[in-house]
């Protein structure tokens, strides 16, 4: 007959006391609703205090008023700025500058970004597509003021491109509006190729084999395949150089010489002759603008790809 050694008495294990910290805890584990709303409430609440709150304090200063003689804000309601901005043939004329601007550096840069995005997306090897990349990333390292000022340099009388069109018989453009489309256009053109480039990586190899199995060229393709997928994405970088340009007013100080768009005025208003409902004014009109142009593209799809 084998004898079994005594076991030890089993200690019992002690169970935690029910704390606020571990009903919360439990509370959390089991609604991931409520979970997934505190991780967003701090961002939501910066988002909120910081952009929500300081554009609508921007609002309601351009129904405010500047006293002429001490230069102290009203905050009388009055619509004097808002009347003054929208039927005075200045600001109109400034207006139209500005969104032509605009319009012009967004035509630019999408005939730019479809060919060189198509290449990188259809055409390159992914040890290529890696490389283009970064080279498109690249711009985006160097300082704005930096890319503004070179081009200054370029465009001057004496700059590499008055050297390089001298011998063919022409000039460089100078400064101006001619000289702010190029230089707005070299900075938003990564903001542009990168979303198309995402949008025309989506589209699958086998609708691009389907077209050429049933007699389709390349061109065909392109017009009739490719295209009709990647609007959603070229739309979205066109938002990003629309809005970008509309609110410029660094470059247009740096190489418009002595041209003005909507983002000087509100610069000169507010550093220069300290009118802060003036500039509030002016400012409307590009948000105003953008607000207009997202809410012409949000059919599209092309929110969903920003």
């Amino acid at each position: 007959m084998t004898l079994l050694a005594p076991t030890a008495p089993r200690t019992p294990v002690p169970i935690p006391p029910r704390t606020a910290a571990r009903r919360g805890s439990a509370y959390l584990s089991t609604h991931p609703r409520t979970r997934l709303a505190l991780l967003l409430s701090a961002p939501l609440f910066w988002l909120g205090a910081v952009y929500v709150v300081a554009l609508a304090l921007l609002l309601v200063t351009a129904f405010w008023t500047t006293d002429t003689y001490t230069g102290e804000i009203r905050t009388e309601f009055t619509l004097d700025n808002v009347i003054t901005v929208l039927t005075d043939g200045f600001y109109q004329g400034i207006t139209l500058r500005t969104v032509g601007v605009a319009l012009a550096v967004t035509a630019i840069d999408v005939l730019l970004a479809v060919p060189i995005a198509y290449f990188m997306a259809m055409v390159a090897s992914p040890a290529m597509q890696r490389a283009l990349v970064v080279l498109v990333l690249t711009p985006l390292w160097a300082s704005y003021l930096v890319k503004a000022f070179a081009w200054r340099s370029v465009l001057s009388n004496d700059g590499i491109l008055e050297w390089l069109l001298r011998p063919l018989g022409g000039h460089t453009p100078g400064y101006g509006i001619p000289a702010t489309i190029i230089t707005l256009a070299y900075l938003w053109l990564p903001y542009v190729i990168l979303p198309v480039y995402a949008g025309l990586e989506r589209v699958p190899n086998s609708l691009l084999e389907a077209s050429g199995d049933l007699g389709g060229r390349s061109w065909t393709t392109l017009r009739l395949v490719v295209l009709p997928l990647a609007w959603p994405a070229i739309i979205a970088g066109t938002i990003f150089s629309f809005s970008l340009s509309l609110g410029d007013y660094i470059t247009v100080g740096i190489v418009g010489g002595g041209s003005q768009m909507l983002g000087t005025l509100v610069y000169q208003d507010i550093g220069a002759a300290n009118n802060l409902p003036l500039a509030s004014a002016i400012a409307l009109i590009p948000i105003i603008i953008i607000f207009g142009y997202l809410f012409l593209v949000r059919r599209t799809g092309a929110l969903d790809n920003l």
